[in-house]
């Protein structure tokens, strides 16, 4: 699940990265990278993405206007050569290259990116990309100044505004492929639902290296739709994938034990997992059980149930950090230091219910009704991690009196539960971050955005804690001020800490592994961990 949303320690480096001399020396172009995503991509519209697959295809295929480099984490030009945010965070102005164009030959120009603009901002299509720009109510205008110049200017002033173009893939307004049409280094080849992904050189891509050679050097990128982590592992094993771009830690231990020269752990990530409760009004489940999931007492206990040394040193071999709430302190700047880990207490945890009328009679916990506290978790089959988190707190739970029933479900039944017919009681599922700011997770926190999950897409906000968040969230990102930001985003990572609507497990490490065949992969922290230069990368005739 993507949220945007992003994050990391902050390495200085030359001008030229690593990666960058790795594809100059490397003389031969072509080939084919392989590799797996391990769910099907719910979409190839960049601007409807919210899930990983999604996301790894838009990486690959988007042309943006600037980009984070993964590596230094700075910003960079990249259709755009030039930008410029006014002084009140508002308006932004861009100076884009001339003579680019689209994959199909569509020639590209301002027209493109003020159309994908309007696209991107129009409330009826719920963009979770789009989500981040909404600081304000009203409309965003678009200018056109000339085929290579544009201004965009916003309701209400947005913060870190610029960066949060390194989501936005650009549009073709007058292309009849519409999004097909793209800008990236690689296009859409072949899509064969429930197993694999092919992406093409992109014949009519800008950029080229420092010796005037064409990029991408990649002839394609073939993704297969594998969601069992053993069988891709098995696959690696064998030579026929050239890299996992998350790595579960068990594997990574035992491949490091036979061959440490193929894994990579690039230190503590952004990433987090976390369990959930439905608080969807009209979600059918029974109403006593509702009232259990939306209180904030019943969701405070449930977390301090849970033991997450044992979550981290069992299921992640040590390769973890008990989570403390939105954002992991990897992320240094943003990462509110004044909350600490949640202590695991389970006498605390049944006082505390029992304090809310809850009653332990024979090793069963009922509620004040006499109802059972029975409810199930379900979580993507596939993942051993959390497929082992959801035991491992079955058997915390079941110390108080909780009875957990786990249950796995394939990728797309477990979204549409999700998004469609909130028919589900409790998730386990991650957040993959790309961006250090706050702002890239307004599609996570705003009470009216899709992946709000716990009760998405409210007309109004609910509760007054959601709707303080709403607030909060609004006012950072309306501020050019780091500091009254950095406040702001403070204050709702407290709340969300008090009332546990996302109960935040655990921080995992950046873990994957890179077949020597790849030459120029630099693994880093943020995502996509291993192929963010993949312009870059070739892979050696096998």
């Amino acid at each position: 699940m993507k949220m945007r949303t992003t994050f990391g320690n902050v390495m200085l480096v030359a001008a030229l990265s690593l990666a960058s001399f790795a594809g100059r020396a490397a003389a031969q172009t072509g080939g084919e990278l392989r590799f797996c995503l391990r769910m099907e991509p719910k979409t190839f519209d960049p601007l409807k993405v919210e899930d990983e697959a999604s996301a790894a295809i838009r990486y690959l295929t988007g042309g943006t206007l600037v980009r984070v480099n993964r590596q230094s984490q700075e910003l960079e030009p990249e259709l755009a050569l030039t930008w410029k945010v006014s002084k009140d965070g508002r308006q932004i102005s861009f100076r884009l290259r001339n003579g680019v164009s689209f994959s199909d030959g569509t020639s590209f120009s301002a027209e493109d990116v003020a159309y994908t603009m309007q696209q991107l901002m129009d409330p009826a299509l719920h963009s979770p990309t789009g989500d981040a720009f909404r600081s304000g109510a009203g409309s965003v205008e678009t200018k056109v100044i000339s085929p290579t110049q544009i201004s965009i200017t916003f309701p209400a002033p947005v913060a870190g505004l610029d960066r949060l173009f390194d989501q936005v893939a650009i549009l073709s307004q007058h292309s009849p492929k519409k999004e097909l049409a793209v800008l990236g280094p690689f296009m859409l080849g072949e899509y064969k639902p429930g197993a694999s992904v092919l992406l093409k050189r992109n014949p009519n891509y800008w950029k080229a290296d420092e010796q005037g050679h064409k990029l991408p050097y990649l002839d394609s990128i073939h993704l297969d739709i594998q969601p069992n982590r053993d069988v891709e592992m098995l696959r690696f094993k064998r030579g026929e994938l050239d890299l996992i771009n998350s790595l579960d830690s068990e594997y990574f231990d035992k491949l490091a034990a036979t061959s440490p020269q193929l894994v990579h752990d690039a230190g503590p990530s952004l990433d987090s997992e976390q369990l959930w409760f439905n608080e969807v009004a009209k979600a059918p489940i029974p109403a006593y059980k509702k009232t259990w999931f939306r209180s904030a007492s019943f969701r405070r206990a449930i977390s301090e149930a849970i033991n997450r040394e044992d979550l981290s040193r069992v299921v992640f071999h040590g390769h973890a950090q008990p989570a403390v709430g939105p954002f992991s302190p990897a992320n240094k700047f943003w990462f509110n230091s004044k909350l600490k880990p949640q202590v695991y207490d389970s006498n605390a945890a049944l006082k505390a219910l029992q304090n809310e009328g809850f009653r332990l009679e024979n090793g069963t916990l009922k509620d004040k009704d006499g109802n059972a506290v029975v409810f199930s978790i379900i979580t993507n089959a596939g993942s051993k991690i959390r497929e082992r988190m959801a035991v491992l707190i079955q058997d915390d739970l079941q110390k108080i009196g909780i009875h957990v029933n786990v249950v796995t479900l394939d990728f797309p039944s477990l979204i549409e539960r999700m998004t469609q017919t909130y028919d589900y009681e409790a998730i386990i599922l991650g957040l993959t971050n790309v961006d250090l700011d706050p702002n890239g997770e307004m599609n996570v926190w705003l009470s009216s955005a899709e992946n709000h999950q716990w009760n998405p897409q409210q007309k109004t906000p609910e509760t007054a804690w959601e709707a303080e968040i709403d607030r909060l969230m609004r006012a950072q990102a309306s501020s050019t001020d780091p500091k009254k930001r950095k406040e702001a985003f403070d204050r709702v990572q407290e709340i969300v800490v008090e009332q546990e609507p996302f109960i935040f497990l655990i921080n995992k490490n950046s873990l994957s592994a890179v077949s020597t065949m790849v030459r120029g992969a630099v693994p880093v922290i943020l995502s996509p961990q291993t192929f963010w230069n993949a312009e870059r990368l070739t892979v050696a005739a096998k």
